[in-house]
C-alpha cells in the first residue's frame, strides 16, 4: 500500500520510490545513482540489503544531501519486501497484481452497472475475488502458495484442505 509522505514521497513499492528518487538526482546523475540503489535491491538477504542501502546513502551524502536524506527516510519502506523468502519477493515488489486485480473489479462492477444495495457489492466483489484466488491457485508458475507462506506465520500447522479426488 504506497503512501503519500509529507515531503512528496511514494516510498513503500520499490518502483514508485525509485521514479520520485530520480527527480532529484538531477539529469547528469540519474544513472550512478540508479546503478548504486540498484546494488541494495541486488542482494540476497535483508541484512546484506540494508547494509548496502547504508553505503549507498553514505557515499552520496556529501554531494547530494537530500537525496540521502530521502534513502534515510524510505529505507525501511522501501527493503520491507526483503523480510520475505527470496521465491516471493519478485512478486511482492510490485503493485502489478493488485492493479490487475482492481481492474478487474472496476470492469465487472460496470458491466453491471446500478448495484441495488451494499449486500449486492460485497457478493459481486467477493465472486470475483474467489474466482481469482481459484485461477492464481491453479497457474503453473503461482503467485505465492499456503506451503510457501507457512513458514512466515506463527502458526507452524497452516496447511491445505484435502478434498477428494
Amino acid at each position: 500500500n504506497c503512501q503519500r509522505k509529507s515531503n512528496g514521497t511514494n516510498c513503500v513499492r520499490m518502483v514508485h520510490f525509485m521514479r520520485n528518487i530520480m527527480a532529484h538526482a538531477g539529469k547528469s546523475g540519474r544513472r550512478v545513482v540508479a546503478a548504486f540503489i540498484g546494488t541494495a535491491f541486488a542482494q540476497d538477504d535483508e541484512a546484506a540489503a540494508r547494509a548496502q542501502w547504508r553505503q549507498v546513502a553514505d557515499q552520496i551524502r556529501p554531494k547530494l544531501p537530500k537525496l540521502s536524506a530521502l534513502l534515510d527516510e524510505a529505507e525501511q519502506d522501501v527493503l520491507a519486501y526483503m523480510t520475505f523468502p527470496k521465491e516471493h519477493r519478485v512478486k511482492i515488489h510490485s503493485t502489478n497484481p493488485i492493479e490487475r486485480l482492481n481492474g478487474e473489479i472496476k470492469r465487472r462492477t460496470e458491466v453491471v452497472g446500478i448495484i441495488p444495495n451494499e449486500a449486492a457489492i460485497t457478493r459481486l466483489v467477493g465472486a470475483i475475488l474467489l474466482e481469482q484466488n481459484d485461477e492464481w491457485a491453479v497457474q503453473r508458475a503461482r503467485y505465492m502458495t499456503l506451503e510457501t507462506i507457512a513458514p512466515l506465520g506463527d502458526d507452524g500447522g497452516l496447511m491445505l484442505p484435502v478434498t477428494g479426488t
